[in-house]
């Protein structure tokens, strides 16, 4: 099983993170950290790479619950979205699957936060495909 979901579209990179940021807000999330991997590999190692950001995202009400439930569920977050360019030039919106996060806690408190986080991480990524024409053209 995999542990992500994603999407696929069309567009100009930056409007794509511009999107997701937006959608992510729609959705109660606030991006906490916001990693510039291209950049860093550009500046730390020398070498090129690909678009990439990673999105730091965090529900602070789901947060709390899922703390109080599990204290160290902190390891786990934020719960990272992720949007790059293929080498085909389609830009891929990627969220970690939290359902399978919160599986390796062993807890079954967390099951309903987890479900709950996923279908908010579902809708970002429907508004990021209705916004930006999907890849495939569908």
């Amino acid at each position: 099983m995999g542990y992500t979901t994603q999407h696929s579209v069309s567009g100009d990179f930056d409007e794509v993170v511009d999107t997701t940021i937006a959608a992510l807000e729609d959705q109660g999330f606030g991006v906490l950290s916001d990693i510039d991997v291209q950049a860093t590999f550009e500046k730390k190692l020398g070498d090129e790479f690909r678009q990439y950001r990673i999105l730091g995202a965090c529900n602070p009400a789901l947060a709390q619950e899922g703390l109080s439930e599990e204290i160290e569920l902190g390891a786990l977050l934020p719960c990272n979205v992720i949007v790059y360019e293929t080498d085909d030039g389609d830009i891929v919106v990627s969220a970690v699957d939290p359902q399978q996060l919160v599986g390796i806690a062993d807890n079954d408190a967390l099951t309903a936060i987890a479900a709950e986080v996923n279908d908010r991480f579902e809708r970002v990524l429907a508004a990021v495909t209705n916004d930006h024409k999907a890849a495939s053209g569908a």
